[in-house]
């Protein structure tokens, strides 16, 4: 009887410390490891944790997850939490075919357990959809001559998540920040993001890794390079001597830079080995294949989800680029993608698909929006459109009070239709005035009256007087200077003004002189 119950203790005891294990395995990975070595592979696994998590809300992979793998699948002899001897882990990544160095250290033996232990049931979802993604990564990186292996950057950049956004505003798949994209011919504005397209943000990477090669001449650092920049690598170089070997400036990078180049390690391993750690591919039902459809008018999601009957989960996720539904097909032809069995429909229903809601996603109406007319008397009017626009010519001995009274609008008005704000008005110059147009031809006639006929019109009767005669001589003559106008010369001159200057030198409309002319002033009493 004591033997059995000891025996009981002891497979209590035995099934504890599996479970403490499981539920603190990235403790235990990390156990080889300094306090700040330590935190900062648990930040970056955070980092792909998140992006897992909110890669599983997808919608193709949404409606994968119940789907069972393959019967045939045998899993492999590894466990998941085991601790296999590093020369397991050498030899494998030794026979790995790549370019880049794959390096072993307890750096890289740590991510390697991170990725293939607490989390596997995520990790299985992104093995599966690398089916999809890394076939194009491939095409992209040997036609610039980019080692094939690093296409699994993308796995620490992003676990393949079109939507990842880091904490300082990187985004997409290869973790763009705004300036580098823009950069790199990416296209970002309110509407569409091209950081997000799986596609051109890979052909962008593709091009800034084969740059940076061109800079360091190495891969591992390029990989650095890639996520802290090449001011940071640069400096780290400079403060290790002028060494450039990634492990020997190791501590001199920024410290969320440090784990990239163990991680692209360790992620390399487990895209190779996953089935020998007891993980496999999560079997997704994508969209593939799909068509693609260059759209040259504005278009929404909306549109073709109901006139094709398709998801629009599915249309967002398979076109992330657009961030609120809507192609902007008038600035430039845009790439819709579609699954490739709706795109004789698409190309069938085209005129259909466009025309539908239009009206309520694209309103033409919004374009050609006018202010509202206001009846206030404390808001200067517009012009309605029942009024037409009249030239006044301002006279001397006008003010804006009698021109307002005379065309019976609005002092207010007659300031804000012609930008006045003060109440100083220069003879010569002429003013809009808006009336009624069925009183067009009545006030037309104003601008030729006298100021008695004007004032007549609106009830107001002043005595004529006989014009002086003019004397025949008297003059003076005045040499006009820069800055001079006419207005400031009559102002020198008793009983002058600059409608007199105009009218006895033949000024015309009075903006015509120009230092050095000389004019003739006749100064009155």
């Amino acid at each position: 009887m004591r033997s059995k119950l000891l025996l009981f203790i002891i497979f209590s005891l035995f099934l504890l410390q599996n479970r403490a294990a499981s539920t603190d395995s990235l403790a235990l990975e990390l156990d080889e490891l300094t306090l700040s070595d330590s935190l900062e592979i648990k930040q970056l696994y955070g980092a792909f944790e998140q992006n897992l998590d909110s890669l599983v809300n997808l919608w193709y992979i949404k409606n994968s997850l119940g789907i069972e793998p393959d019967s045939a699948w045998v899993r492999g002899t590894d466990s998941i939490f085991s601790h296999l001897p590093d020369s397991v882990y050498i030899d494998r990544l030794s026979r790995i075919p790549a370019r880049v160095d794959l390096t072993y250290n307890k750096f890289v033996r740590s991510y390697i357990r991170v990725y293939l232990g607490k989390r596997s049931d995520l990790v299985e979802v992104m093995l599966g959809l690398s089916d999809y993604y890394f076939p194009v990564f491939e095409e992209l990186f040997d036609f610039y001559g980019i080692p094939l292996e690093l296409k699994y950057c993308s796995i620490i950049e992003s676990a393949l998540n079109p939507r990842a956004v880091s904490r300082a505003g990187a985004t997409g798949v290869w973790q763009f920040m705004y300036g580098t994209g823009k950069m790199y011919g990416l296209t970002i504005n309110s509407l569409v993001d091209e950081r997000r397209d799986p596609v051109k943000s890979a052909d962008a990477a593709a091009r800034m890794m084969k740059s940076l090669y061109g800079i360091y001449g190495d891969w591992l650092l390029v990989i650095a390079a890639y996520n802290c920049g090449p001011g940071n690598v640069n400096r780290a170089i400079r403060r290790a001597g002028g060494r450039k070997d990634f492990w020997e400036i190791y501590y001199f990078l920024p410290r969320e830079t440090r784990g990239h180049v163990p991680a692209f390690i360790a992620a390399t391993y487990a895209m190779h080995y996953y089935r020998e750690h007891g993980l496999q591919a999560k079997p997704l039902e994508l969209p593939f294949p799909v068509d693609t459809i260059m759209v040259q008018k504005n278009l929404h999601l909306d549109q073709v989800a109901h006139v094709l009957g398709v998801s629009k989960k599915m249309l967002r996720d398979i076109n992330p680029q657009y961030k609120w539904d809507i192609i902007p097909g008038r600035e430039k032809p845009y790439a819709l993608k579609i699954p490739a069995e709706y795109s004789m429909n698409f190309i069938e229903l085209e005129d259909s698909i466009f025309a539908w809601n239009d009206s309520v996603y694209f309103d033409a109406g919004k374009l050609t929006k006018t202010p509202e007319y206001y009846t206030s008397k404390s808001v200067p009017r517009a012009p309605s459109p029942n009024m037409v626009k009249l030239t006044y010519t301002i006279k001397s001995g006008d003010n804006l009070g009698f021109i307002s009274e005379w065309y019976n609008v609005r002092l207010s008005d007659l300031k804000y239709w012609n930008n006045i704000y003060g109440t100083t008005i220069r003879s010569g110059k002429k003013l809009y005035v808006f009336v009624p147009k069925s009183e067009e031809v009545q006030y037309r006639k104003i601008d030729e009256m006298s100021f008695a006929e004007k004032q007549k019109s609106i009830g107001k009767v002043v005595a004529e007087t006989k014009p002086a005669s003019k004397p025949s001589s008297d003059y003076v003559l005045y040499t006009i200077r820069s800055g001079d106008s006419l207005w400031e010369i009559a102002k020198k001159y008793q009983g002058v003004s600059d409608t007199d200057l105009i009218e006895l030198n033949d000024l015309g409309d009075g903006d015509s002189i120009k230092p050095g002319m000389v004019i003739r002033i006749r100064p009155k009493g």
